[in-house]
């Protein structure tokens, strides 16, 4: 009688053993199918602020499906796109059921959701360098974004879509956009990037714009300029970016 039981309950052990063992094994497949799922990224590959989160995919070793929109038939203004970006503007990051925009907002979440892989860019660990990476975001997109994106809509935006470039506006923007170069070149002087002697989501969010302005002849304002010269050299030859630069032809 004591050898029946005792066989029973170890064959009720192992049933649970197993049991558990392919609990887990589903979880798991599951944690990791999550985790490997392709991000897809809707945008085109010569848009500015496409180009800036697919450099930051590139960096952190991220796979992405590229899905084109075609704003040349308004794409990006019908419902189905509108569902996704209330602004009708790219790029849309769909991961799973979470759907963002606003390309800077997408860095910081693939910076974050991804900080074990590829390169850290916002400083894990380090509170004061990850508090210089923010200010110099922030720099950036107040400061910086707004006077180079005048130039580079005059020479490139307008004419695309059938305008003429204003010279003069052109001439303004260039004038502010030194100002701004000026106090780059200051903190440039003092270190490698711009947070400090790494490379990090302050370098990379100037990429996009920087590299059409060095497509023309007011590429004067970074070369006149000796360590924003060889800042731009180093981070714009990143394989991360110049990867993504290949399809950023935009013409003058």
């Amino acid at each position: 009688m004591m050898k029946t039981t005792s066989y029973t309950l170890h064959f009720y052990i192992r049933s649970i053993s197993s049991n558990i063992l392919n609990f887990l094994f589903v979880v798991s497949s599951s944690i990791q199918f999550s985790l490997t799922m392709t991000l897809k990224v809707y945008g085109i590959g010569f848009s500015t602020c496409t180009a800036r989160v697919l450099t930051c995919l590139n960096e952190k070793e991220v796979e992405y499906e590229l899905v084109p929109v075609n704003l040349g038939v308004g794409e990006h203004k019908k419902p189905a796109f509108l569902a996704k970006q209330p602004f009708g503007q790219i790029p849309v990051l769909e991961d799973e059921d979470l759907t963002l925009f606003e390309s800077r907002a997408i860095t910081a979440y693939v910076s974050h959701k991804y900080k074990d892989n590829g390169v850290d860019l916002v400083r894990f660990g380090n509170i004061k360098e990850a508090g210089l990476v923010s200010v110099w975001i922030e720099v950036e997109s107040q400061q910086y974004n707004p006077a180079i994106t005048p130039i580079v809509s005059q020479l490139y935006i307008i004419p695309m879509r059938g305008g003429s470039t204003d010279h003069a506006a052109v001439e303004a923007a260039a004038e502010k956009f030194g100002k701004v170069l000026d106090v780059y070149e200051a903190r440039l002087t003092t270190s490698k990037y711009l947070a400090g002697d790494f490379y990090s989501l302050a370098d990379l969010t100037h990429l996009p714009y920087t590299y059409y302005l060095m497509k023309s002849e007011w590429a004067s304002l970074i070369n006149s300029r000796p360590h924003v010269k060889a800042w731009w050299e180093d981070i714009s030859s990143r394989p991360a970016f110049t990867k993504v630069a290949e399809n950023m032809t935009l013409a003058g």
